[in-house]
């Protein structure tokens, strides 16, 4: 995406993080009280302060974070919840008349992409110090907050480990016609499209495009919880997805309602992709102490502890904080090397999958 230019971020589905879907709100509620008791309740700080966050992050997270940070600051947060892509345009088209004080996303190309408008404040350098830099704006205005990983979820009743494809190339190979599942509306899947161009060229990555667009036929969803649904039950033998929304799926169903597995590409394939969370002050904030406050919150203990214990499966980015969930640890990942001003504002990928009529 061109800086300075106004092309409007790709609109993909919401439902997937506005709803708590199949009896979740207990589970929330649970993760909830619990992350809260071990990392303590904190005390109000008697701020009448106030903030607007919009929040492209999934929505029991994001609520858990903004009540433990109400409790311990006394600071209002005013939530709105949508697609993170939706949110950036509404952030471009409010520059006149400014609403949101913090932006808090799945991935970071749209917080890039706000960054290279000119429309995000450097975010504080202690809260910064927080998070790896290698997870942070590499101008300094985000802050890492969790991070997820693509993966294949598969259903072994209608595909082996064995027959999967190991790279993400393979992906087009012929053998896997009609056995393919991808979201490519998904803000998920761009940067897995970005990191095939980088690796192999444009060129390249357009006619990879093409071939997984042929491969997948029907089977090309809305967003990454139908790809895990639509393989759970046997629909297509498998999908790329982030890890996270696996182990969602088991928490909501249960062990035994569960049918498929995840396995990961080869050790630095440019389809095994680690994508970060990140939150951002928008220039324009009237409250931007309180603002960096909130930020500062995402990154600390009590916040990290929260994302560890929430719903979400996400891997927090304090390697001191450990995920409850019997995930991979972050530490044993063998993700593609690509960073994240590799990762860029997502404007490649975009391109990319219009092209291919994908978008």
């Amino acid at each position: 995406m061109p800086a300075g230019g106004t092309m409007s971020r790709i609109h993909t589905t919401v439902t997937r993080r506005r709803l708590v879907k199949r009896g979740t709100a207990g589970l929330a509620v649970l993760l909830m009280a619990g992350a809260l008791a071990a990392c303590g309740s904190g005390s109000g700080g008697g701020s009448a302060g106030s903030i607007t966050l919009y929040s492209g992050q999934h929505e029991q997270t994001t609520q858990s974070l903004v009540n433990a940070f109400e409790q311990q600051t006394g600071i209002q947060v005013n939530v709105r919840y949508n697609d993170e892509d939706s949110f950036a345009d509404e952030i471009i088209a409010e520059k006149s008349h400014p609403i949101a004080d913090v932006f808090y996303t799945e991935n970071s190309p749209v917080l890039e992409y706000l960054q290279n408008q000119g429309l995000l404040a450097p975010v504080d350098a202690s809260t910064l110090a927080k998070t790896a830099s290698k997870y942070n704006s590499p101008q300094g205005d985000w802050v890492g907050v969790s991070a997820r990983v693509s993966v294949l979820i598969y259903n072994p009743s209608l595909i082996s480990e064995s027959q999967l494809p190991t790279s993400v190339l393979q992906l087009a190979n012929p053998e896997y016609k009609g056995k393919l599942a991808f979201a490519a509306g998904e803000t998920d899947f761009q940067p897995v499209v970005t990191s095939v161009a980088r690796t192999y060229g444009d060129a390249k990555a357009a006619t990879w495009l093409e071939g997984i667009k042929e491969n997948a036929g029907s089977h090309i969803y809305p967003d990454n919880e139908t790809i895990a649904d639509e393989v759970n039950r046997g629909a297509v033998a498998f999908g790329v997805v982030n890890q996270y929304y696996w182990y969602r799926m088991k928490a909501e169903l249960g062990a035994s309602n569960v049918h498929s597995k995840i396995t990961y590409f080869a050790p630095d394939d440019p389809g095994y992709v680690l994508d970060v969370s990140g939150a951002g002050i928008l220039k324009s904030s009237k409250n931007k102490p309180d603002a960096q406050k909130f930020l500062a919150f995402l990154v600390s203990k009590q916040g990290q502890e929260i994302i560890a214990h929430s719903i979400s499966f996400e891997y927090p980015l304090d390697d001191g904080v450990q995920t409850t969930a019997p995930e991979t640890p972050f530490a044993d990942l063998q993700p593609n090397s690509i960073s994240i001003a590799d990762l860029g504002d997502g404007s490649t990928a975009i391109s990319l999958l219009r092209q291919a009529g994908l978008l």
